[in-house]
């Protein structure tokens, strides 16, 4: 198959999961501020920082709710806004278009066409938590789509790639949410201030419920954090995503008959998570850990670009 094909395919699936979970990362900043008791701007500071995108912001320029939640949602400035993703990820789709199938293609145009009209202009703050559900629900649409109508081919297996590269990303950055957006003195650790906080964290992920069936509902910052980046259950832990990339990446192994160097990257990650334990996390320190594993998981990327040459 063409570079330029797995190319588009690669990253139509990565702008859509990208879209999704920035508006997530919204959701997670918004749900964290009602914890407070009084308005706080700067928490936003952080959750600019998560998302990558703190200096495209502008590193000078006064930091408030109302203008980041804006800037991630609907800035053509800011590549990564919701806007901006489902732009990219369209026009991606459609210059392979032949390669997917009208199912998928039309969930895609549907969710583009549905977005620019809700984000138009600025969301009022009483609108935002519907206008998030409907970005997830137009994600999940594209996503439902694609699997009930796609053959099991190399098409498919590119596209998971893209999908699950960009949620271990993206679930790493809402989980060191909680490391920026810092509580307002060590007091509060293990406060119902700190549960808050923590419940918002799951809740952006769509996990408040399934940690509950599995945690017995407390909340405990070292059950969460394992939850998100070690329980092999939970569609959005890092382990989860690297068994599946894995899974993904050996199939394309066997299909093409070579491996690459993303082949030994991938297996790398996923052997360092499957003998992780979360106390190896805690020691380590959190962000430091979610920091290296999101450097590594570009490299991935990079690699996956370069070894199946998708600009050939």
């Amino acid at each position: 198959m063409l570079g330029r094909t797995a190319n588009g395919l690669y990253w139509m699936f990565r702008y859509i999961e990208r879209a999704e979970n920035i508006a997530r990362l919204v959701d997670a900043g918004v749900r964290m501020s009602l914890t407070r008791s009084q308005a706080a701007d700067s928490d936003w500071d952080g959750v600019l920082q998560s998302a990558g995108v703190r200096e495209i912001f502008g590193e000078d320029r006064t930091v408030t709710s109302a203008d980041a939640i804006d800037f991630m949602l609907r800035d053509k400035a800011n590549p990564s806004s919701v806007m901006s993703c489902i732009e990219q990820g369209r026009n991606n789709a459609r210059m392979v278009r032949t390669a997917l199938t009208r199912e998928t293609w039309e969930a895609t145009n549907e969710y583009w066409i549905e977005l620019k009209q809700l984000l138009a202009r600025r969301v009022k703050p009483q609108d935002l938590p519907e206008v998030i559900d409907v970005i997830k629900r137009r994600a999940g649409l594209v996503r439902g789509a694609f699997h009930g109508s796609m053959l099991r081919n190399e098409l498919y297996n590119f596209s998971r790639i893209g999908t699950f590269i960009e949620r271990a990303d993206n679930t790493s950055r809402i989980l060191d949410v909680k490391y920026y957006v810092l509580l307002p003195g060590a007091s509060h650790v293990g406060s119902s201030l700190d549960n808050a906080q923590w419940e918002s964290i799951l809740r952006s992920v769509s996990a408040h419920r399934s940690y509950r069936w599995v945690y017995d509902g407390e909340y405990k910052p070292a059950d969460i954090a394992h939850f998100l980046i070690l329980n092999g259950q939970m569609p959005r832990s890092l382990i989860y995503c690297y068994e599946k990339i894995v899974s993904n990446l050996g199939y394309l192994a066997r299909e093409y008959g070579e491996r690459h160097a993303a082949h030994e990257t991938a297996d790398a990650i996923n052997s360092k998570l499957q003998s992780l334990t979360i106390n190896a996390v805690m020691e380590q320190g959190l962000h430091e850990f979610l920091e290296d594993f999101v450097g590594h998981n570009g490299q991935l990327g990079q690699e996956i670009t370069d070894g199946y040459r998708f600009y050939s």
